[in-house]
């Protein structure tokens, strides 16, 4: 390749390949020649592609202005595939220099020109630039953005729906009771096929302070899961937790019955713990003194298990684990975590925050889950439950 004189379009490209190649091995400073070699060259998209792989270069050499000032240069060429990458890239770049105000402004041209699989993501850091900003309004629209409807809140379905069942089957006299004795966790039953009984469980409580309690305390996490995660992954989680609970409390547990939903609640308070420690959200200050009182919240409800008489702390524990085990497996899907916003750009990567991988051992971990909850199963059967 020619050190002088205009590129030809195919030396130019060869040239973006061969710096891309150089930043997979690390070598910066010979990408970053080789990226201005190609800038200025007569198509804007090249140029773009150049500038945009410059930026990435300046900020692995750890010189972050000179990268956002390039990567800026790329937002003022014409359009060109370029040009959404660099906006995310100024945004998060913004946000790093705590320039909020801003950062949001660069999220907003980079929204425009999201495509459809990123609307959600870019929505969720709206949602969180806008709140700590102080417009709480516009917050709420783009978490609701985030999350992909507008709808009401699953976590306040299943808060209406678990009371009304709940109440019907303590006040609705024989036939409450018999909807009761259907519903609860009826471990003989379980034995013998009544699998719905794992998830039903959560349906009914021994009394109005139960019902009280827990639906307080669902009230509490249910939501703020909905925000981190979406309101569908919520309720797979919801369920999962609860089967676990009810799996734990079935080969472990004192008592051939069992009612109430806190197998499912601990698992939503374990998965809370669980992104504090490890992936860190970035919330408002409000949320981020929830979350940092999980782990207490959790040791409180537990010793309270352990020396009140009648309750099933093994169902508390078996939603505990499952809730800990998937949090720190799934990072939030809808607000930036630390990790996303510090962490720094993959050589080809064209955005700072870097797709979030390993989904082939998420499955495997989620799999080792499932095998765990057929063991305690088998456990049960072979007689190793203390209930009998």
């Amino acid at each position: 390749m020619s050190h002088d004189g205009p590129l030809s379009r195919e030396a130019a490209m060869a040239a973006l390949d061969h710096a891309a190649e150089l930043m997979e091995s690390a070598d910066f400073v010979d990408a970053a020649r080789l990226y201005q070699r190609v800038v200025g060259f007569d198509d804007p998209g090249v140029t773009g592609a150049a500038l945009l792989g410059l930026g990435e270069a300046w900020y692995r050499l750890n010189d972050d202005a000179q990268a956002l000032r390039t990567w800026e240069e790329v937002t003022r060429l014409p359009e060109s595939p370029a040009t959404y990458p660099a906006w995310r890239n100024v945004a998060a770049a913004r946000v790093r220099d705590g320039d909020l105000r801003g950062a949001l402004a660069a999220y907003r041209e980079a929204d425009r020109r999201a495509p459809a699989a990123d609307k959600a993501e870019i929505a969720s850091r709206l949602g969180w630039l806008s709140k700590e900003l102080g417009d709480k309004g516009a917050a709420g629209r783009y978490f609701s953005r985030a999350r992909g409807d507008t709808g009401i809140s699953l976590s306040l379905v299943i808060i209406a729906v678990t009371s009304v069942v709940s109440l019907i089957v303590l006040f609705g006299g024989p036939a409450g009771r018999d909807l009761g004795r259907l519903l609860e966790l009826d471990k003989p039953a379980i034995a013998q096929g009544e699998l719905w009984r794992l998830w039903t469980v959560t349906l009914v409580h021994a009394s109005i302070l139960h019902l009280g309690f827990n639906m307080y305390a669902l009230w509490i996490a249910g939501p703020f899961v909905e925000r981190l995660y979406g309101r569908w992954r919520f309720l797979a989680f919801y369920l999962i937790f609860a089967a676990a609970g009810s799996l734990m409390s079935f080969a472990f547990g004192p008592a051939p019955l069992g009612v109430g939903a806190s197998g499912a609640i601990f698992g939503l308070f374990g998965l809370l713990f669980a992104n504090q420690v490890i992936h860190r959200p970035v919330l408002d200050r409000q949320s981020r003194a929830l979350l940092g009182q999980m782990g207490g919240l959790i040791a409180i409800n537990l010793v309270f298990g352990f020396v009140v008489a009648g309750i099933d702390n093994t169902a508390h524990l078996g939603g505990l684990l499952a809730g800990v085990w998937l949090g720190a497996l799934f990072a939030p899907t809808h607000v930036p975590t630390m990790r996303s916003l510090w962490t720094r750009p993959g050589p080809t990567q064209g955005t700072m925050e870097p797709v979030v991988g390993g989904g082939g051992m998420q499955l495997i971990q989620v799999v080792a889950l499932v095998i765990l909850a057929i063991a305690l199963v088998l456990l049960w059967m072979q007689g190793v439950s203390i209930w009998g």
